[in-house]
């Protein structure tokens, strides 16, 4: 089985600019090594005398491309002139146009499917044009092979409809980008890799999963990635390089691996009232359990009236047989998720405290002993997606926290970055007050914002973030002990960690060497001893073992 890697390219729209993208093409390789292909999406030919001009050469066979180059067909009647056969042809050498829809298979086993230009709703199509019999076309012999797992990669020219679903957003307006017929192919294809034109746009969305958990046999990732126009004056990523081995030679435990940031499939369609698809009817029993089941023994004797309650919190086995009416049932993920305490990959030992709707767990490489977070017991992803019993509960645990905080002379500094995150994580710090003044602090996220060009704005402590934040928007807050805020809406490329950098600087708690949360990683030993004090500290304060 040969595994050895592909090491590819791909490309936005050119355009006509076939001499900057070869020139940066030549420039990557000189640096990095040479490439197997090269793949464009979008518009590959230009309309202007200069870019007639620039394709003549290599036509010609004045010049020739560095690098095995593949292109989609036309995406405009202007454009459908340059291209002698729509289904596609060489059209020089090294060039070749794959045609209007299709799947080329290389002699290393990769696959890739294809659909050029826009769709359309008249038959016949005009030559730019795709139509639902292309689309029908191309995947109905795929997929009635019963071994058929998807398709490596998937150039399309324009974007699926709804891709932003779940994940982080795109500059553009989503108005009017994308197609339902797209994002229908791309939902039974299942690229490792989808690339697509047209918007002008760089936009790399997180990585999603093409299976349900529980429910469907694990399956690789898909990465959709837009990609802008060759040499745009904004300078917009427009070339993407990435190494794959093909999907027939990879082991199967190691095609299926999902990383950490992974969402939701985009099209995974919800149901009108807002909530997920319901399972199918033989999960239905085992979905529907009480949630109660996901509540664990904190390792704590109760005083003999608690054990004896019958609420959702802390109950044992032998309390379950008869249950009042459940709550309704939080949002749940469709697939793993490190923080929704139903999931198996909870590490329940960090867990300090478990209310109705949310719970309070020591940080995993925390800052301090004391840095906790607290989070939704149901799938929600920042704060302004929160029901409101849950905004409720939060503020509860909140404003305890902050007299923990108080009682130990520490100033309670609280922040959540809603960017490639998928479960709502608000970061908690304890500061002790003879470090720093809460002005030091304001000042030192300011300073460090400035540094990385991000403008930090203050709002009211009364101000609900949902008025500025709509669900669906990035953003990265700051809660000051003294209740001012501080907000960013991130544009792209927010520093993951930035929130633990300003606190861990030498301005506040000097340790800067606590910045990354995989540098502070403890044993389970140890965890299991710094969680065990720390619910001892806090159970004068938790209001949830009074319920």
């Amino acid at each position: 089985m040969d595994d050895k890697p592909l090491r590819v390219l791909a490309c936005g729209d050119v355009e006509g600019r076939i001499n900057a993208l070869f020139n940066r093409v030549n420039a990557i390789q000189k640096k990095s090594g040479q490439f197997d292909l090269l793949l464009c999406v979008g518009e590959f030919f230009g309309t202007s005398p200069d870019a007639e001009a620039e394709w003549e050469a290599y036509k010609s066979g004045a010049k020739k491309a560095p690098i095995h180059t593949y292109v989609l067909g036309a995406a405009s009647q202007e454009t459908v002139k340059c291209l002698p056969n729509s289904d596609g042809c060489e059209l020089a050498e090294n060039i070749t146009c794959l045609g209007r829809r299709g799947i080329f298979t290389g002699a290393s086993g990769l696959q890739i499917a294809y659909v050029s230009g826009r769709e359309s709703q008249q038959e016949p199509a005009p030559s730019h044009c795709f139509t639902s019999k292309d689309i029908i076309a191309l995947a109905a012999p795929l997929l009635s092979n019963s071994k058929f797992r998807g398709v490596d990669i998937l150039l399309t020219s324009q974007w699926p409809r709804g891709v932003w679903q779940y994940g982080n957003s795109p500059e553009t307006d989503t108005k009017f980008c994308g197609v339902s017929s797209i994002a229908d192919l791309a939902d039974k294809l299942k690229p490792r890799y989808h690339f697509a034109g047209l918007e002008a746009v760089h936009y790399e969305r997180l990585p999603y999963r093409n299976h349900v958990v529980l429910q469907e046999n694990a399956q690789h990732v898909s990465r959709f990635i837009a990609l802008a126009t060759v040499n745009n004056p904004a300078k917009k990523k427009y070339l993407y390089a990435f190494n794959i081995v093909p999907m027939k030679n990879m082991d199967p435990a190691e095609l299926v691996k999902q990383p950490q940031d992974v969402t939701e499939s985009p099209y995974r369609k919800p149901m009108r009232d807002g909530r997920k698809e319901k399972p199918p009817p033989s999960m239905t029993g085992a979905e529907e359990e009480p949630v109660s089941q996901f509540f664990f023994d904190l390792g704590q004797k109760k005083p003999q009236h608690q054990q004896r309650q019958h609420g959702r919190k802390r109950q044992t086995d032998g309390d379950r047989p008869n249950y009042p009416k459940q709550p309704r049932r939080p949002p749940q993920p469709t697939g793993p998720c490190w923080f929704c305490l139903a999931s198996p990959e909870v590490e329940k030992h960090l867990v300090i405290s478990i209310g109705t709707h949310c719970y309070m767990a020591l940080a995993k490489g925390g800052l301090t002993p004391d840095h906790v977070l607290l989070l939704p017991i149901g799938h929600y992803q920042s704060v302004v997606d929160l029901a409101s019993e849950v905004v409720e509960e939060m503020e509860k645990y909140k404003s305890v926290v902050k007299k923990f905080c108080k009682s130990r002379a520490q100033r309670c500094i609280m922040f959540e970055r809603n960017y490639r995150s998928q479960h709502l994580q608000l970061q908690v710090v304890p500061v002790p007050m003879e470090k720093c003044s809460t002005e030091d602090i304001k000042e030192a996220f300011m300073t460090q914002a400035e540094e990385q060009q991000m403008e930090l704005m203050e709002i009211p402590a009364h101000t609900d973030l949902k008025q500025i934040a709509p669900p669906g928007t990035p953003y990265f807050y700051v809660e000051l002990d003294t209740g001012e805020k501080l907000f960013y809406r991130i544009k792209k490329n927010f520093p993951l960690q930035f929130g633990r950098e300003v606190m861990a600087s030498e301005a506040l708690l000097n340790i800067p060497m606590r910045a990354d949360w995989r540098e502070c990683k403890c044993t389970k030993e140890e965890e299991d001893d710094q969680a065990k004090q720390m619910r001892s500290d806090f159970e004068p304060f938790d209001f949830a073992l009074d319920d």
